[in-house]
């Protein structure tokens, strides 16, 4: 059984989330403040610890800092839990090394989430270190796969946050950096002629992008914005340069992953030139339930102008769309929510 620490100074919130916790199978350890916390975390060692930030005698900030500077807690996962949403204060905690931030008020799925995944990534990085003690460490020469990529990318890229809405890079700006989303979803997209949006691709958690503008040693080509509060690494063009260089295999599978997204680029312009409008959107809901949420059934959260655009539709006539699959009872609408009802009836759109 996982150990949680549990640092927050509102009474009632603090025995809510440990209830919460404890019922999703977690030992809880809980602390009034964060000078206790700081205490506790370095007598038990917890398994992450799940911190406020604005506390008495030490603040969040204050308890992550002493945390990271003690070899034996510095390996902690760390998650800020606090009501402080501002661009600037998201910046702060990642950039000080937190693992996660999540604001108040909170889903429960949304915290268990994120204590699985960074339990997850701490427990590979946990067999890492150990298999470093025996092993020669692993050097750029070794990786193969874009699954190694995307670790390397982790343990050595930039961490950025970026609100929901926030632009990553424009069309024509110098292209410095490729990027693998951590966290949330970005949305990529050109302007045609006439000042239209039109989107080229969404990148969910785990994807690599920006690397089409590397390849070809040019601008970005489109612009990236986040769908969500999104979290992103970063790793900059001449030291991804140094790893190809020394990995020609990995360098092969980039190309593959980039030969395959004109593929897709392709059939989405077949698609837009072909298809019915039904067609279309059908098949846009489908992309964004795949790309989104784990499972179709999930409501996708989307704005009904990103939805037009990448499916190359009217708004007006996506929305008419829209209503015409509810009264038919393939999709349900609640304000921005879209839930697939009937994922067959959905497919089967032509």
């Amino acid at each position: 059984m996982k150990h949680i620490l549990l640092i927050e100074d509102d009474a009632v919130l603090r025995e809510n989330t440990a209830e919460l916790l404890e019922l999703s199978n977690y030992k809880l350890t809980t602390a009034a403040n964060g000078k206790i916390g700081i205490e506790k975390a370095e007598q038990i060692l917890p398994d992450i610890i799940v911190c406020d930030i604005m506390m008495p005698e030490v603040d969040g900030y204050g308890v992550l800092s002493q945390l990271s500077r003690s070899e034996a807690t510095m390996y902690i996962p760390f998650i800020f839990l606090s009501a402080k949403t501002e661009r600037k204060d998201i910046r702060k905690g990642m950039d000080m090394g937190a693992d996660d931030y999540l604001t108040k008020p909170f889903a429960e799925e949304e915290l268990i989430s994120a204590i699985e995944s960074r339990l997850a990534k701490a427990a590979i990085l946990k067999e890492e270190r150990e298999s470093a003690l025996i092993q020669p460490l692993e050097t750029v020469e070794e990786l193969q796969s874009l699954h190694q990529l995307k670790i390397f990318f982790d343990d050595n890229g930039k961490e950025l946050s970026f609100n929901k809405e926030d632009v990553i890079f424009h069309e024509g700006q110098h292209s410095n950096n490729v990027f693998l989303v951590t966290k949330g979803v970005v949305k990529c997209y050109k302007l045609d002629e006439q000042g239209k949006e039109l989107a080229t691709d969404i990148y969910k958690e785990d994807d690599l992008f920006g690397y089409t503008s590397f390849m070809q040693e040019l601008p970005y080509q489109e612009t990236a914005v986040a769908m969500e509060d999104t979290c992103l690494v970063a790793v900059g063009k001449n030291e991804l340069t140094e790893v190809l260089d020394n990995n020609p295999k990995l360098a092969f599978e980039l190309i593959k992953l980039l030969a395959d997204d004109v593929s897709s680029a392709k059939n989405q312009l077949l698609e837009m030139a072909y298809s019915s409008v039904h067609k279309k959107t059908a098949t846009t809901i489908l992309k964004f339930a795949h790309k989104i949420n784990r499972s179709p059934n999930e409501p996708i959260k989307i704005s009904r102008n990103d939805l037009a655009s990448v499916a190359g539709i009217a708004t007006e006539t996506l929305i008419r769309t829209l209503s015409k699959f509810k009264k038919e009872e393939i999709i349900a609408i609640e304000g921005r929510n879209i839930s697939i009802l009937d994922l067959e009836a959905l497919k089967s759109i032509h």
